[in-house]
């Protein structure tokens, strides 16, 4: 048996190679690879003894010659084609070991130009992965340090790697090319603003296996983007709890968006991926008792979210109810002593937005509804409000105060399933309507939570009122003041309704449905 092996991440290689060498593979290895191994005192062959030929182009081209390729492809069990390679002195490659070397990751971290980005495209080792998968009927392609073993262990086992092995191998090192290849894609899309281009490449890799899915009968695993790099659920460590599930997972998604969406300190309380309590203050604490004042009962067996470190104060408040789970920033040790009271609740922390310099790209500004046999693609509601732009429609132009409310109460009615109203007041959600048909159906679900809160409250809708029954019924109760997208062939009629009733109403001129 020979072997090839041309690695970037040299993890266990060394360890691999003496135990291949003990077994009795020829090895032969590219020059990085090579001296890598010298130095561990495994003495393995270059691949310029196979093709007796030095490496040409500062090492772009080491391996492109018949007596690798013609190695790797030829069919063993195909006669004609092992006569062929006999005639020309080539000896078949039954094993590659290749890990390209990382692209996303360094066009990530830093602003790299087309020039520095094409040097870093790994073309040889994609094409000897490619290869050798093609021809796994006879050739073992090992794309991950992590099988080193499993290699190892068959061919001390068996003499040989089996066919099934072979077979999820090779598998495995196509997704790996593709990947790779679908990461520089994204990076050429971005640089050159194709924001849409023909054939949508996306890369995600495995994080996780869940217990189940959104049911118990459905299976389920977290994946995360290769090419992100802002602070995520996707990169957050588990402080305590067991694993979040598929439907823990979404919440703790929807919850942290909520949150971070704030520059004051905020918190979030959300259930099936709506927030059931929003509250912002100068201090964390009462920004969390606002939230859950929003609708105590059901914060119930919820999700909450914290823009700002957990401290002891606030985990000793959040013991007094029961959650599913806490996500933040970070926690305090004092706060991680308090919460360790309750071994179930899941705490989760999110790692911080990425230093200057470092760029997200792929798939990272846009966002996706499945659909049947397909995606529906577009980017992400970005709030984008400049208060220069909103359009006071009434005779009455709302206080200082409503208009704070106001500007609250537009950002958190974007986090909320259409049609979304959201009562506030003092920086706090005092009612919410949600995933209703109809938009004076979510007010008077948004009034009845707010119940005597209503009172004095400002109100916010995702998007415009058909009619101004919405707007009547939030006068009776007390709202005195409305923020909408406006656009509706009916507006004048809403305005009407408002001045009638001495409201002050302001336009945004942009809806934030999210269905």
């Amino acid at each position: 048996m020979r072997a090839l092996l041309s690695v970037a991440n040299r993890e266990g290689i060394a360890a691999f190679a003496r135990e291949l060498v003990e077994l009795g593979v020829e090895i032969y290895a590219t020059d990085g690879t090579r001296e890598h191994l010298a130095t561990e005192g495994v003495e393995v062959g270059a691949v310029s003894e196979l093709t007796d030929v030095p490496p040409m182009l500062d090492g772009q081209v080491k391996t492109f010659h018949p007596a690798v390729y013609a190695g790797i492809l030829a069919r063993r069990d195909r006669p004609e084609q092992l006569e062929e390679l006999a005639e020309h002195s080539i000896g078949p490659i039954d094993l590659v070991v290749v890990n390209v070397t990382p692209f996303a990751p360094e066009v990530g971290a830093h602003l790299i130009g087309l020039d520095a980005a094409i040097e870093m495209i790994d073309v040889g080792g994609t094409a000897l992965l490619s290869a050798a998968a093609r021809n796994a009927a006879g050739v073992t392609a090992v794309a991950d340090p992590t099988h080193y073993e499993e290699v190892v262990a068959e061919l001390r086992e068996n003499g040989h790697i089996s066919v099934e092995t072979r077979a999820r191998l090779a598998a495995e090192a196509f997704g790996v090319v593709a990947a790779y290849h679908a990461e520089i894609a994204a990076y050429l899309n971005q640089i050159s603003g194709n924001l849409f281009p023909a054939r949508l490449a996306m890369v995600l890799e495995k994080v996780s296996d869940l217990r189940y899915g959104e049911n118990p009968h459905q299976r389920a695993a977290a994946y995360r983007e290769t090419t992100h790099r802002s602070g995520t659920i996707a990169d957050a460590t588990q402080l305590g709890g067991e694993a979040p599930s598929f439907n823990n997972l979404l919440d703790l998604d929807a919850a942290y968006r909520v949150a971070r969406d704030f520059t004051s300190p905020t918190v979030a309380i959300v259930k099936h991926t709506d927030p059931v309590g929003i509250g912002s203050s100068t201090d964390v604490s009462e920004a969390y008792r606002k939230a859950l004042e929003t609708d105590p009962v059901a914060a119930f067996g919820s999700i909450v979210a914290v823009n700002r470190p957990v401290d002891a104060t606030l985990a000793e408040e959040l013991l007094a109810n029961s959650y599913e789970a806490v996500v933040a920033p970070d926690f305090t040790a004092d706060a991680l002593a308090v919460l360790a009271e309750r071994p179930a609740l899941e705490l989760v922390a999110v790692p911080p937005d990425p230093t200057e310099g470092m760029r997200d790209y792929g798939i990272a500004s846009l966002d996706f509804k499945r659909v049947a046999g397909g995606l529906l693609v577009e980017t992400l509601d970005e709030l984008a409000l400049d208060k220069g732009h909103l359009q006071v429609v009434t005779k009455r132009r709302p206080t200082l105060e409503e208009l704070t409310d106001l500007l609250f109460a537009w950002r958190a009615v974007r986090h909320v399933r259409s049609n979304a109203i959201v009562l506030a007041r003092d920086g706090g959600a005092v009612g919410i309507g949600a995933a209703q048909a109809n938009r004076a159906t979510s007010v008077e679900i948004a009034l009845r939570k707010a119940g005597d809160r209503a009172r004095l409250a400002v109100m916010a809708s995702d998007a415009y009122f058909p009619f101004p029954d919405g707007i009547a019924h939030a006068a009776t109760a007390g709202v005195t003041a409305i923020i909408q997208p406006g656009g509706s062939i009916r507006d004048e009629m809403a305005i009407e309704v408002a001045d009638r009733h001495h409201l002050a109403m302001v336009f945004t001129g942009r809806r934030h449905f999210r269905h």
